[in-house]
């Protein structure tokens, strides 16, 4: 991997990371499209620092609130005793939210890891998350703030996001669908949909960084590859901030166009290339 690739697909990883069209998807079909071949350890090492940049991303645009989670959970542990806080409800909305991806990551790897193999099927996936976002914006009613999430919604979205370990399914668009379907208004939605993907990543980051050191002379590919991590964190700080804004005064109706272009276009290509 060049300089440049990994340049580009850094820029990548933090546009579709947190815009509702799959990164997962365009880290696959991206590569694929422009005949980019690289060897299966460094496209390894390279996704899990693009996917650390990201994290880097939120944890720093949501540092307050985290914060304020982490202060109030710790005044809780410390005194031992039930509180109205609304940080450490979050805090535990998140935890709920996030035990459905976990399991479904133990029992569905395999699957996932086939699917990632083939752009047809991440092309097919691409078809879902336009559906999820087009069924979303016509069933929700967007009622309801971040402080009014329930323990039900937190299970509704969280299963949504274990839905989005399949490539193609954008964490960020199935998450922010549920919560829609909930009632959820979008900005809240959006909220909540970035803060539950800070423990998956980190999660993902820990076990990738296991791996990653059992590589041989896997160090060695790092200096060019960090390029890609740069990108992705500067550049998917901007994506949250630019989507928060506009997901406060548009629907999500462009994004389910997009996804529905390309997944066409992604099956299309590997019917014409024979696969």
């Amino acid at each position: 991997m060049t300089w440049f690739q990994a340049l580009i697909l850094g820029i990548v990883q933090g546009l579709t990371e947190f815009l509702p069209v799959s990164s997962s998807a365009h880290l696959v079909l991206v590569p694929w499209a422009l005949g980019w071949r690289f060897d299966a350890d460094t496209a390894f090492v390279f996704n899990v620092l693009v996917q650390l940049g990201t994290l880097v991303a939120v944890i720093a645009y949501f540092w307050g609130d985290l914060m304020h989670i982490v202060r109030g959970t710790l005044r809780a542990a410390i005194l031992r005793k039930l509180t109205d806080d609304p940080y450490v409800r979050l805090a535990w909305l998140i935890v709920l939210a996030t035990l459905p991806a976990v399991v479904a990551g133990l029992l569905l790897k395999p699957l996932v890891e086939q699917a990632f193999a083939s752009p047809q099927a991440v092309s097919g996936f691409l078809l879902v998350t336009a559906g999820l976002l087009f069924v979303a914006e016509r069933l929700g009613k967007r009622l309801k703030p971040l402080e009014a999430t329930t323990w039900m919604d937190a299970v509704w979205i969280g299963l949504a996001q274990a839905l989005a370990l399949f490539p193609g399914v954008s964490r960020s668009g199935s998450t922010i669908a549920a919560g829609l379907v909930r009632g959820m208004q979008r900005p809240a939605a959006a909220r909540f949909s970035f803060l539950m993907s800070i423990p998956v990543m980190i999660g993902a980051g820990l076990l990738a960084a296991l791996d990653l050191a059992a590589l041989p002379a896997g160090a060695l590919r790092v200096p060019t590859l960090l390029i890609g991590f740069a990108a992705a964190a500067v550049v998917g700080y901007l994506s949250i901030r630019w989507m928060l804004g506009f997901i406060a005064r548009h629907s999500l109706g462009i994004f389910s166009a997009y996804c529905a272009l390309v997944g066409l276009l992604g099956i299309l290509a590997a019917w014409l290339r024979g696969g």
